[in-house]
């Protein structure tokens, strides 16, 4: 029997297709090894989001040729269609493979490995977006996440995902639906809908905001969450579908990545800062107590010290409960490739530090008001410190200790205290499964 070994990097939809991927070799009777110095075949599932990703996969092609010089590598993910990226890689790496092409993964394998002249090309018209339709082997018993599309349209001007998964292509409905009516079936307590961009999402005559609204009103004791919103397309409806069931995580994630509108056009975002705060306000209002969670870049080609300014004037006024702040990292293919990045290391550093300590204090203020609340949160995991840790409706992560067995329940905690990125507590109650 044929082994292999799996090497994931970024995103939690690098995450999901990995699963599938799994699911794939298994079913094709390749056994699955805990590291890769004795695999037949070592996959690597790529992020080329930032440079510093990227490296790490040179880096881990080059150890593993080493280590295991009679390896198989296949690269996929966001990297498998660089050319610089396969002609930098040129024979460590037996196959670059886009994720779509997954179900002819062995017979594309077994034509790179004899230098057939048969058609790849066609076995990868035939692919198309087949790959979504296999069963994962989840690496969670608890927290699921179902991708309801691949790609994007979108083609922000420093972004390489619509160039790394290709246009937007969406699984029927009627599939994700039955993908989380299985999961429920087997006691899974959190759903996570993801895509590169949920909210654009529409099969025939379902779109978002109905999918979602189909998948709460499932029976069950659960938690459903979405990742990641494009702000142009997030709707009224959807944000009354989000308020009218808790089942629907009292958090949402809204990448702004500027607070200045001649950066965001740069950026190719469509849609101004004041348009922005208008979503955050209206969400507000309709869900309180929502966390917001946002990205942002700092020291895109041409952001003057002025332009800045009114990302951290946004900051201040729109209060993150969490921000995943990035210094600009020029990506191969894109428009904002051309640009000249302008903005010296030091003041890109300098930026990311004003938005770090400008987050810190609006989350601390925001966490202090969970102080003596009794919050309701999924267990998924135990520190090495032997102290349990999970994360509340809101996505705020909880540390408490139990001498009980928690992982993947639900628990009732009273926050005893906080910092800025997370909170400690005491166990009130373990709750029924059907609670």
């Amino acid at each position: 029997m044929k082994s292999y070994y799996i090497i994931t990097i970024g995103c939690h939809m690098n995450q999901a297709d990995s699963e599938r991927i799994e699911a794939f070799l298994s079913e094709n009777k390749y056994q699955a090894l805990d590291n890769y110095i004795k695999a037949d075949l070592v996959i690597l599932t790529t992020c080329g989001i930032r440079q510093a990703a990227e490296d790490r996969v040179y880096g881990l092609v080059n150890q593993i040729h080493k280590t295991n010089p009679r390896v198989k590598i296949v690269i996929t993910g966001c990297l498998a269609n660089r050319e610089d990226v396969q002609k930098r890689l040129k024979g460590k790496v037996d196959l670059f493979m886009p994720i779509n092409e997954l179900p002819n993964l062995l017979a594309l394998l077994h034509n790179a490995n004899h230098q057939s002249s048969s058609s790849q090309t066609e076995l990868r018209r035939l692919s198309g977006e087949k790959y979504l339709g296999i069963t994962p082997k989840y690496y969670s018993s608890f927290t699921a996440y179902v991708p309801i599309g691949n790609g994007c349209n979108n083609f922000c001007s420093y972004c390489v995902v619509p160039y790394a998964r290709g246009r937007e292509v969406y699984r029927a409905s009627s599939d994700i639906i039955k993908e989380v009516e299985n999961l429920l079936a087997k006691g899974y307590k959190e759903i996570v809908l993801i895509a590169q961009n949920v909210n654009s999402y529409r099969s025939g005559r379902i779109d978002f905001p109905l999918l979602l609204k189909k998948i709460a009103s499932l029976p069950g004791n659960f938690w459903l969450r979405f990742f990641s919103s494009h702000p142009k397309d997030l709707s009224d409806e959807l944000i009354r579908v989000m308020s009218a069931s808790d089942k629907i995580c009292h958090h949402l994630h809204l990448a702004v990545q500027s607070g200045d509108d001649d950066i965001l056009q740069a950026m190719n975002r469509r849609y101004t800062a004041e348009h922005f705060i208008s979503l955050i306000e209206k969400i507000r209002q309709a869900k309180p107590g929502i966390a917001i969670s946002t990205d942002v870049i700092v020291g895109f080609p041409g952001e003057t010290k002025k332009q800045f300014q009114n990302t951290a004037k946004l900051f201040k006024k729109l209060k993150f409960d969490m921000a995943y702040i990035s210094q600009y990292s020029s990506r191969p293919g894109t428009v904002a490739w051309k640009m000249k990045d302008n903005v010296s290391e030091l003041e890109k550093k300098e930026r990311e530090l004003t938005l770090e300590n400008i987050l810190r204090q609006t989350s601390l203020k925001i966490n202090q008001d969970y102080v003596d609340r009794v919050v309701k949160v999924l267990v998924d995991r135990k520190t090495k410190k032997g102290v349990y840790q999970g994360k509340t409706s809101s996505f705020k992560s909880v540390q408490f200790s139990s001498s009980q067995d928690l992982i993947g329940r639900f628990v009732l905690l009273r926050v005893k205290a906080v910092k800025s990125f997370g909170l400690s507590a005491d166990l009130v109650e373990v709750l029924d499964d059907n609670l």
